[in-house]
């Protein structure tokens, strides 16, 4: 490969991975429409790099074409993650079966190892947030990884994997449940080491179900809400010759 190509390339994936954290974090808001002037400006991209990037994120369900208005970073929908993790329940227990078989003792330390940092991140910040980062820095990712099936990896660690990342940094938070899920990982983690793969992938199942069922009651108090302000101009508003009666 010859330097230009591979220099090419770089710039490609720069910007790919630039926009992608971007709109992940929230950085670029959902709805937002993604003008190619201002992204080049704002993030110094060139437009070659940037239409690949567009074009990959569309990929990975981040962003979507929409003829005669243009590329926009796709709203977060509370029932398509509610499916996506309902996914994840199965495809996650999946890879917790073979990872008990497929880690190394080394990389299970390594796992270990991990939980703590996530513990001691969760106590700097009073138990209120769980540690968010991406890659070897996931507990789940770093699961997967463990499988050893390429498949179940390219299923879960690309477009799957952003769109959770992104509910995680951008979804609501009013049940946000760090402890328990630090001890949710903690409890799977003791699976895995004693290479129990069923127990691991059961309790995996569980910890996503939590998450699901969390996501899916965040969803009905949204529509409850909704409802709520529908109804109320119809249940307060007075009639025309109604005189209010004070008490």
């Amino acid at each position: 490969m010859s330097t230009i190509v591979a220099d090419s390339q770089t710039r490609n994936n720069d910007a790919f991975f630039r926009l992608q954290e971007a709109i992940v974090k929230g950085e670029i808001a959902p709805g937002s429409k993604l003008k190619e002037a201002e992204l080049s400006a704002t993030y110094g991209i060139s437009r070659g790099p940037l239409r690949e990037a567009l074009n990959r994120l569309e990929g990975r369900k981040l962003v979507r074409k929409i003829p005669h208005v243009g590329a926009q970073v796709v709203d977060l929908d509370l029932k398509e993650l509610a499916e996506i993790y309902l996914i994840r329940e199965s495809l996650e227990a999946l890879a917790c079966r073979l990872a008990a078989r497929q880690m190394s003792d080394q990389a299970l330390t390594d796992l270990g190892e991990l939980l703590t940092q996530h513990a001691e991140y969760i106590d700097a910040q009073e138990g209120k947030r769980y540690f968010n980062q991406q890659g070897d820095l996931d507990f789940h990712y770093c699961i997967i990884q463990g499988s050893g099936n390429q498949s179940l990896i390219n299923l879960l660690c690309d477009e799957l994997y952003q769109l959770v990342r992104r509910y995680r940094y951008t979804g609501s938070h009013r049940h946000s449940r760090p402890q328990q899920a630090l001890a949710e990982h903690q409890r799977i983690y003791e699976a895995l080491l004693a290479r129990d793969g069923e127990l691991a992938a059961l309790l995996m199942q569980r910890h996503i179900q939590t998450a699901r069922r969390n996501i899916e009651r965040t969803l009905a108090e949204d529509m409850s809400d909704v409802d709520d302000t529908e109804l109320t101009p119809a249940s307060t508003a007075k009639a025309p010759d109604q005189k209010e009666t004070k008490l």
